[in-house]
């Protein structure tokens, strides 16, 4: 067989991701203040770009629905279509608006992407730029001093697994003043977020053993005693030091030897282990003042109990094509370079706009349907999250989970019950055991908390909470069961049996 050159003609497809659709791309996971940064230097880059100013004129009346649907209120930007009759269907059904999601048209292309108490005086309780990799800076990625809210957080998203507990410590983080002492009301949360002030003292429990101890402690005497019972030493004579504070603010030793049955040696070393300890644990990490988190999305509900979702129009840059002023220079330009050139930034302005308006719609439909979908929780509180993942918005819109997945990244959502984060929602399922809807995994994890909790002297087995599950119509599996006991910290039915033995 001869070997030698030859030249043949092939038919083939592939995939090319221009840099208008790399563009595209990238602006839907940005967040209304990273676009806006971005949009800055776009109108910086390119001259026939410019930014809306003025009034938005008035703003469509807002559509009459039933009780059960969903009107959604697209106030950004100006050319975006007004999307109204959600029925409960699918996305298409009732909604007459053609989004032409372009990161849709080829999901082989969307999936490209993917993703010291030293003072004893005051014994009262503690008061993005661009794209280009070319261009990061190495000092931008050098770590910063450590706030307390970030250090918190990242102890909740490793130790507390449960949707509902996790949302119900990062609002006790929020409620936190500068030396860690917890100063909002636990009814007013509970309240807000549609839950027993007995679940939320469960979880303040369960955050006031992070660290630095003694955080979340709500007065000093709290405070104290988190750390004693961190060292093992809270025993009695401690805890009536502990109650009686006022004496020891005012040095009356006698007085303290006497309502804590000790005498001077044993006083002076407790007072030694009190002055060890640390009143305000906080202080120790950066107080800058964090940034509120800004919402991209804004929910309420109407007076005849409809959720209306829309953009927040205060933090969405709007930019406009500036066509006069490209007929002005476009006629007067000579050379080819110049030509050239205007074309091009002619061409990438409209492109932008073009990608912010399906950005905007983009966001929307998947806020919206997440809002249809989650209904439950808004109305009934934590308990009532429904099984989700992306697919199931992904499907039920049209769009390539790739998509959804970026949409809900870094995005917020402000509702009646607070601000979240669009990934928030998504929770895994469980099977019914009765062939009906499927059961959050966070409000199977909640039932069998409140199983052992209630369980008194007779401890139950994993079998026996798979069994009471069963007969609520909940099919778990056993091992199942044993991990999400795990990961609530709660032991066997071994050790459960034998800590209520020994009365702890």
């Amino acid at each position: 067989m001869a070997i030698g050159p030859r030249l043949d003609i092939r038919q083939t497809q592939s995939l090319v991701m221009t840099p208008q659709l790399q563009q595209a791309i990238k602006l839907l996971q940005l967040s209304n203040f990273e676009l806006a940064a971005f949009i800055d230097q776009e109108l910086e880059r390119n001259p026939l770009l410019e930014r809306e100013e003025g009034e938005r004129g008035p703003e469509p009346t807002e559509p009459k629905v039933d009780t059960a649907d969903l009107a959604v209120l697209d106030s950004a930007p100006a050319e975006a279509p007004l999307l109204d009759g959600m029925n409960g269907g699918s996305a298409e059904d009732g909604m007459d608006v053609d989004y032409d999601n372009t990161f849709n048209n080829d999901s082989a292309s969307d999936a490209v992407q993917d993703e010291s108490l030293g003072q004893w005086g005051n014994m009262g309780s503690g008061g993005g730029s661009g794209f280009d990799d070319a261009e990061s800076n190495l000092e931008q990625m050098v770590a910063g001093d450590i706030s307390l809210r970030d250090h918190l957080a990242a102890q909740v998203n490793m130790d507390i697994l449960v949707p509902a507990d996790r949302l119900i410590a990062l609002h006790l983080i929020e409620m936190l003043d500068e030396a860690g002492y917890l100063i909002g009301d636990l009814d007013e949360l509970a309240e807000k977020l549609g839950c027993s002030r007995e679940h939320v003292e469960v979880v303040l429990k369960r955050v006031q053993g992070f660290d630095p101890v003694g955080v979340f402690a709500r007065t000093l005497k709290e405070c104290l005693g988190l750390q004693l019972a961190e060292k093992n030493r809270l025993d009695p004579a401690m805890q009536a030091l502990l109650d009686n504070l006022e004496l020891l603010a005012r040095r009356d030793l006698p007085g303290l030897m006497r309502v804590c049955g000790v005498d001077a040696e044993d006083m002076a070393e407790m007072i030694g282990e009190i002055k060890a300890l640390d009143p305000k644990p906080a202080l120790a990490f950066d107080h800058i003042v964090a940034q509120p988190v800004t919402p991209d999305v804004l929910m309420r509900r109407t007076q005849d109990g409809a959720w209306v979702v829309e953009l927040n129009s205060d933090t969405l840059p709007r930019v406009l094509v500036n066509t006069r002023y490209y007929s002005k220079i476009a006629g007067s330009a000579r050379s080819k370079d110049d030509k050239t050139y205007i074309s091009e930034r002619f061409q990438s302005a409209n492109w932008l706009v073009k990608s912010l308006h399906q950005r905007a719609t983009t966001i929307l439909k998947v806020a919206t349907e997440i809002v249809r979908q989650q209904d439950a929780f808004f109305r009934l509180g934590v308990q009532h999250l429904r099984p989700l993942v992306l697919r199931d918005i992904a499907t039920a819109i049209s769009m390539h989970e790739s998509t959804v997945s970026r949409v809900t990244s870094n995005k917020y959502i402000a509702t009646p019950r607070g601000i979240y984060e669009l990934k928030y929602f998504f929770t895994q399922a469980i099977g019914s055991a009765d062939g009906g809807d499927a059961h959050s995994a966070e409000a199977v994890r909640h039932r069998i908390k409140v199983l052992i909790d209630s369980e008194g002297k007779s401890v139950l087995s994993d079998d026996s909470i798979v069994d009471a599950l069963k007969a609520e119509g909940i099919d778990i599996a056993r091992r199942t069961v044993a991990k999400y006991r795990e990961a609530m910290n709660i032991g066997s039915s071994v050790q459960r049996r034998r800590e209520k033995s020994l009365g702890m």
